[in-house]
């Protein structure tokens, strides 16, 4: 068992909550979680691999329908080709495994027509109970891979070259990637990121924002400031942004404004 107040504290810059005394390691290991953007050269052993990949089809899923795919990359210079297409995130290169998590209806569309019937779901709230599998399947894969000591980290950003990432990966129609995540041996782990008070994101019985405006205020007061976003929009801060300029700025910007037009390019009807 493992005294919880530490990992909390570190969770939410100070201690929001009176915890039990103890709790399982694995939960103080959930608690304790963190991204890895620094990673020794080693390979992953392929059991491992296939270990880690099989908590990831461990998670939940909508109707059990599994409406995600994962597409594992190795490939050193395919890996390089999407980091460089991002270019900001030198750590992709350094990472034996990139995996890339896919919202998938194709599988599910063509056991449908196989089965003689019409796909009669090709909607909107198809579309997000794939994408909402997918992200449980990539919540599993980061508990799994801590769990044996790997290090990972998510990238969104392969979103930002759907044009490129698709075509590299071969996605079918009916198959698009939520995020990739970064695999490997960590040469350290990054500090925990301080995250918004419960009293903002739990609600009890009913949604309430009351109280937000100042809890949000002493969390920003909480964080150190980090590097602005959009400096070239906004304009530059050397002494850096709060936690609410820094999303203020980044929302401001419209962004990957091509995504809805892309989506429907391959197949999904979003009605």
């Amino acid at each position: 068992m493992t005294d919880p107040r530490p990992l909390i504290e570190a969770r939410f810059g100070h201690l929001p909550f009176e915890p039990p005394a103890d709790v399982p390691p694995a939960l103080a290991a959930i608690l304790d979680r963190r991204v890895t953007r620094r990673y020794t050269p080693d390979t992953i052993p392929e059991p491992l691999l296939q270990t880690v990949l099989a908590a990831a089809q461990s998670a939940p899923s909508k109707s059990d329908m599994q409406q995600f795919s994962i597409v594992v990359m190795q490939d050193k210079t395919r890996i390089a080709a999407v980091a460089d297409w991002i270019g900001t995130m030198p750590w992709i290169k350094d990472a034996p495994v990139l995996l890339i998590f896919c919202a998938d209806i194709r599988r599910n569309r063509d056991i449908t027509a196989r089965a003689g019937r019409e796909h009669a779901n090709d909607n909107l709230d198809t579309v997000l109970n794939a994408t909402v599998d997918s992200a449980l399947a990539m919540g599993m894969a980061i508990v799994a891979a801590e769990a044996a000591g790997l290090g990972t980290c998510p990238i969104s950003y392969v979103r930002n070259h759907l044009e490129k990432v698709g075509p590299l990966l071969s996605l079918p129609k009916g198959v698009f990637p939520i995020a990739g995540l970064t695999l490997g041996w960590p040469v350290a782990r990054n500090e925990p990121s301080v995250r918004l008070p419960p009293s903002v994101t739990i609600h009890r019985e009913r949604y309430s924002a009351e109280g937000e405006e100042a809890a949000l205020a002493e969390y920003d007061a909480r964080r150190e400031r980090a590097k602005p976003r959009y400096p070239e929009v906004h304009g530059p801060k050397p002494e850096g942004c709060t936690w609410t300029e820094n999303v203020a700025r980044q929302l401001s910007v419209p962004e990957r404004a091509g995504f809805r037009a892309w989506l429907r390019s391959r197949g999904f009807a979003l009605d």
